[in-house]
């Protein structure tokens, strides 16, 4: 991590939300999804704003480094439908060794539709991913 990896960083994240991703897409193998409006799916809105936060984060990485989500405490208090753009205001709130700790809130053109704390962790990718190819050895045996 770099030196300019400290709190009261902020990202704006704009995304225009498309067919694919609302509900009746999140899970097209249950029927139980899809039923269900076409609105954006809350399971694509937390990956919406963990793209926030990896973005505000790039610039200040190491070569080689990178972050994965370890918590998401969100709410997704309004519908967007298809077409509508929805923007993302990603601030990052602490430091804490490789955790990092992040507000967000997320609006439409209308309405606020989400707000909370997401956590990430900074991970070295060639460890990180040593580790799952293990993991998956050992669940083959």
């Amino acid at each position: 991590m770099k030196a300019t990896l400290r709190p009261g960083l902020a990202h704006t994240h704009r995304f225009t939300v498309t067919e694919a991703k609302t509900v009746p897409n999140l899970y097209p193998e249950a029927a139980c999804f899809r039923e269900m409006p076409r609105v954006f799916a809350t399971g694509y809105m937390v990956g919406l704003l963990e793209w926030a936060c990896i973005e505000l984060l790039r610039p200040h990485l190491d070569p080689g480094e990178g972050s994965l989500g370890i918590h998401v405490d969100v709410s997704h208090t309004a519908a967007t439908p298809a077409g509508m753009t929805v923007t993302v205001e990603a601030k990052l709130e602490a430091v804490e060794g490789k955790r990092l700790d992040f507000s967000v809130v997320l609006r439409d053109e209308i309405d606020e539709i989400g707000r909370g704390k997401h956590l990430r962790a900074v991970v070295q990718w060639d460890k990180f991913n040593a580790r799952a190819v293990e993991k998956a050895a050992r669940a083959k045996k």
